[in-house]
């Protein structure tokens, strides 16, 4: 009898185990965003994504992974040798909900010309929305010519960001310089 209740008891702590693994919630894929729905978030706010934009997307989910948040926004910029950036847009953390954000910033460079641009920046690392508040230092290329999309990687702390601008206008060089973001628009890209 005692053979029996140990036999029991054995089959009983493994169906419990078993129990315990179907049903513990699985380290959450949905902390971050699939490169299926950057690309479908992608398509919303730009329209039909371009092969350009498609591929810049699988160029940074090469180099960094699954991001945990992105942005979506509109800027303009100009440079003859200094340059200005002032964006705004609207920040989304997985699990985290969505927050307004500015972005303004200065550079210097080989680089002139005018742009406006879409622009979609994929976040890492971010925990809260308000982590994204601060300097990100980072050196920028462009070509617009009537359209092109561009891709640069800035960081600050743990946080990176991969900002892609897809935008029209005449602007052609190269720079280094930082974007500031913030809770509000400032005309001070300082």
């Amino acid at each position: 009898m005692r053979e029996y209740t140990m036999k029991r008891l054995s089959h009983l702590a493994v169906a419990l185990a078993a129990l315990v693994l179907v049903t513990a919630p699985a380290k959450a894929d949905s902390d971050f965003y699939t490169e299926n729905e950057i690309l479908n978030a992608a398509r919303g706010f730009f329209g039909e994504t371009t092969g350009g934009l498609a591929k810049a997307v699988q160029k940074v989910f090469s180099d960094l992974g699954e991001p945990n948040g992105y942005i979506l926004g509109e800027e303009v910029g100009g440079a003859f040798i200094v340059g200005l950036r002032y964006g705004n847009g609207e920040l989304s953390v997985k699990n985290a909900g969505k927050r307004k954000v500015y972005w303004q910033g200065p550079s210097v460079g080989f680089d002139f010309g005018g742009n406006a641009a879409k622009s979609m920046t994929l976040v890492y690392n971010i925990k809260s929305p308000d982590d994204i508040f601060k300097r990100y230092p980072g050196v920028s290329g462009s070509f617009y010519f009537v359209a092109g999309v561009g891709v640069n990687y800035q960081q600050a702390g743990d946080v990176i960001l991969a900002p892609m601008r897809t935008g029209v206008g005449l602007r052609a060089g190269a720079n280094v310089g930082y974007l500031h973001y913030g809770k509000e628009h400032s005309w001070i890209p300082f």
